[in-house]
């Protein structure tokens, strides 16, 4: 009912809107030239349009089924087997179809017709993470909190949640985006008139865009207002719905096996973060990727190394505090896991099976390499697939090149020319260097700055900047090389005599008064001085 009159309350909010716009038209017409009232008109039209189209012409977004790899009953059965297990055992129907995704999740969804009054076809969607870091015992827990919502009609009620939500945001977007267009086009139409004042040799005005879109940003303001008490309004009832959620969980899978679900999938969510950012997708700036199967298939081998088990082990113990959003549907998940620790022992805690979620699929590195067909993009699909090994040192090697490229472009606009490593030792050697450095990217506080104050604000950038492209050279020449380790992520194998000596060596040539020498001494012969 609170929906209802939300949703209800936002349409009239819509009628309340048009029909002071249509009084405003009318006292103009009665009052105001005709000339006048028509171009009034035109502005209220414009203002309107958002709210009529928004709200009454734009349906909700159904959930097409689209997402992620469809696991069918013949080709997964022992999956299916224990997804109908959960959900008879919720009380409610078992889903349609079951889609594997790549994301740390589970969620069900439903197409229900007439506001949610009439059922629908009803998806489960499934993270792979999850099977590869859960057991079946903690799979079970996280089918029966997904599976509560179906039992507690949470699906098909929320329907009109929803579409309140989605009419609210769709109106917003629409204002925010006929703001912008007004912005842009009264920025070209003073840029225009700019170009002619210098055309005429006359100093033209500068740019300012301030009262574009002002009517249409006001407006915005009114439906983020309604937005945003829309949301505080149904957040009580979502979170409500989770914690009945997670009683099915208990009652299905048991209070140990529900609790320790929840700690795992939020270590299992730090864990798979780390893994994408350090090892899946370091090779893109290569244009490189692991081998077919191993871009989801790779958490495992992470997963499996005793030194990660240990740091898993830690962040399901030491959950952190979270930083709570009045908008958020989802109370904290320490909140959660402290009501369901708290509830007493059920003694289901020894039941817990000892297989891996993932012994569940069959043939699972195929099934994980065709979830990689259909959730990367056709970019990602056509880069050059290698070995974990290649993939992790060509990939360091291409983002080390990146960060290099500032100090690059720094000696492009201070030097001109060639702008190598060579180039900058032999700028230094001369006294150039502080110049190159003056060109690097600066903070507003670096920008302010003058003198030693402003030496000391460029000389950590010039260093890092320096070291990439002395890496850069060294790796090229054979002399470095980035080494993967599972357990130990990624490091460039240089001897530790090699490093200190590196190290001395950087502070040597970004020293007040530079001293390549040093730093000529570790680097391949070509990057020697002639008469060194």
């Amino acid at each position: 009912m609170r929906a209802l009159f939300l949703l209800a309350g936002f349409y009239l909010l819509c009628l309340v809107v048009l029909g002071v716009f249509a009084g405003i038209a009318v006292a103009v017409h009665h009052w105001a030239p005709t000339l006048a009232a028509l171009k009034v008109d035109v502005i209220l039209l414009l203002l309107a349009l958002p709210v009529v189209r928004a709200s009454f012409f734009i349906r909700p977004p159904e959930d097409d089924g689209e997402d992620g790899l469809r696991l069918s009953k013949a080709a997964q059965p022992e999956l299916w087997a224990v997804v109908r297990q959960a959900a008879e055992e919720a009380g409610t129907r078992a889903p349609d179809e079951i889609r594997l995704t790549g994301s740390v999740n589970a969620a069900v969804a439903e197409n229900t017709r007439m506001l949610g009054l009439m059922p629908g076809r009803r998806r489960l969607h499934l993270g792979a993470p999850l099977l590869t870091g859960l057991t079946q015992a903690q799979l079970m827990a996280v089918l029966g909190h997904e599976f509560g919502h179906y039992s507690n009609a949470d699906t098909r009620l929320s329907a009109i949640t929803l579409r309140g939500r989605h009419a609210v945001t769709r109106t917003v977007s629409a204002y925010h985006e006929r703001a912008d267009q007004r912005v842009e086009k009264e920025r070209a139409r003073q840029e225009k008139k700019a170009g002619r004042a210098r055309a005429k040799g006359k100093k033209p005005k500068a740019v300012d865009t301030t009262g574009a879109g002002f009517g249409h940003r006001q407006m915005a303001k009114l439906f983020v207002a309604y937005a945003k008490f829309y949301l505080r309004a149904t957040q009580s009832v979502a979170r409500r719905q989770e914690l009945a959620a997670d009683r099915v969980a208990v009652r299905i899978a048991g209070r140990d096996a529900a609790a320790s679900a929840l700690r795992q999938t939020t270590a299992l969510d730090a864990a798979h973060g780390f893994y994408l950012r350090t090892y899946a997708t370091v090779g893109i700036p290569a244009g490189l990727m692991p081998p077919h199967g191993q871009f989801y298939g790779g958490l495992a081998r992470l997963l499996a190394e005793p030194e990660r088990q240990e740091e898993l082990a830690g962040l399901r113990t030491g959950l952190p505090e979270e930083e709570t959003s009045p908008y958020d549907a989802h109370p904290p998940t320490a909140e959660r896991i402290r009501l369901i620790e708290e509830l007493p022992d059920d003694g289901r805690g020894h039941l817990e099976p000892s297989g891996p979620a993932m012994a569940l699929l069959r043939e699972a590195g195929r099934v994980l390499g065709e979830l990689e067909d259909v959730t990367l993009t056709a970019e990602a699909l056509a880069m050059r697939r290698v070995d974990w090994p290649e993939l992790l040192h060509l990939g360091l090697r291409a983002g080390c090149d990146a960060d290099a490229e500032p100090l690059r472009e720094a000696m492009r606009q201070a030097l001109g020319g060639d702008a190598g490593l060579r180039t900058l030792l032999d700028a230094a050697d001369a006294g150039a260097l502080w110049r190159v450095a003056d060109a690097l990217p600066k903070s507003e506080e670096a920008g302010r700055a003058s003198g030693r104050a402003a030496r000391e604000f460029a000389r950590p950038g010039l260093r890092y900047g320096l070291s990439r492209l002395v890496i850069l050279e060294l790796v090229d020449a054979g002399l470095a090389r980035w080494e993967m380790s599972w357990s130990d992520g990624t490091r460039l194998d240089l001897s530790d005599d090699y490093g200190d000596r590196l190290s001395q060596a950087l502070e040597a040539a970004v020293a007040d008064t530079p001293d390549t020498r040093p730093l000529r001494e570790l680097l391949p012969r070509a990057l020697h001085p002639t008469t060194f």
